[in-house]
C-alpha cells in the first residue's frame, strides 16, 4: 500500500487496520478544545513524525494518522482530512486552512479493476513555509514547493513549483512570489511592531 502498489482495503492484515488511528483521531476530536495540552499529546502518538510547536486544531481526519509526517512549527486549522494510505510529508512552518484535504488514496481508471475492490497511494509533500488556504484539495501523488501560496478552494492536480501563488480548479499558477512583496510584508511587520 505505502509503496504505490495495488491493494484490496478490505484484506489489509489486522496490525494495519486504519481503525486504530480512526479511533484516535476521534478521540482528539472529543477532547476539550481549550485542553491543547491533551489534543497535541493524542496528536504525537496519531501521527508517524511531529515536530515541536505543532498543533492540528479539531476536529481531524486520518485514514491511518502513522503515515502522516510533520515538521516544527507546523499548523492546521479545524476539519481537516489526511487521507494517508501512502505517506504526507508536511515541511516547517506549514499552515494549513479549514477544511484542507490531502488524499493520497487513489482508484484505477479500469472499471474492472476498480469494482474488484482494487485501489492505490501516491504521497503527497508539502514543502518548508507552504500556506494552504480554506478547502484546498491535494490529490495523490503531488508535491508543492517550499513557500507557495495555494488560494481556498483550489484543487491541485499536479505538482507545483517554490515561491509561487496558485489558485483555481484545477491550480495554476497565477503568479511568484517576489522580493517586492517581501519588502511590502516587511515594512508592515516594522510599523506593527512600533505600535505594540
Amino acid at each position: 500500500m505505502i509503496s504505490g502498489k495495488l491493494y484490496n482495503a478490505s484484506r489489509l492484515e489486522p496490525e494495519h487496520n486504519p481503525d486504530v488511528g480512526r479511533r484516535l483521531a476521534q478521540r482528539i476530536n472529543l477532547v476539550d478544545i481549550g485542553d491543547t495540552a491533551k489534543i497535541m499529546e493524542l496528536e504525537r502518538k496519531l501521527f508517524g513524525a511531529m515536530g515541536e510547536k505543532v498543533y492540528f486544531r479539531p476536529p481531524i481526519h486520518v485514514d491511518f494518522g502513522s503515515n502522516i509526517y510533520i515538521g516544527d512549527n507546523s499548523y492546521a486549522n479545524m476539519n481537516c482530512v489526511f487521507l494517508d494510505v501512502a505517506p504526507i510529508r508536511i515541511g516547517n512552518d506549514v499552515m494549513l486552512g479549514p477544511n484542507v484535504q490531502l488524499i493520497t488514496a487513489t482508484h484505477p481508471i479500469d472499471a474492472g479493476v476498480r469494482v474488484r475492490g482494487l485501489e492505490y497511494g501516491l504521497p503527497i509533500t508539502i514543502g518548508d513555509g507552504v500556506w494552504l488556504g480554506a478547502g484546498v484539495i491535494v490529490n495523490p501523488g503531488v508535491t508543492i514547493g517550499a513557500r507557495t501560496i495555494v488560494g481556498s478552494g483550489a484543487v491541485v492536480t499536479k505538482d507545483l513549483p517554490a515561491d509561487v501563488i496558485a489558485v483555481g480548479n484545477p491550480a495554476r499558477v497565477l503568479r511568484a512570489v517576489t522580493e517586492d512583496d517581501r519588502h511590502h510584508w516587511e515594512n508592515l511587520e516594522a510599523e506593527y511592531q512600533t505600535e505594540i
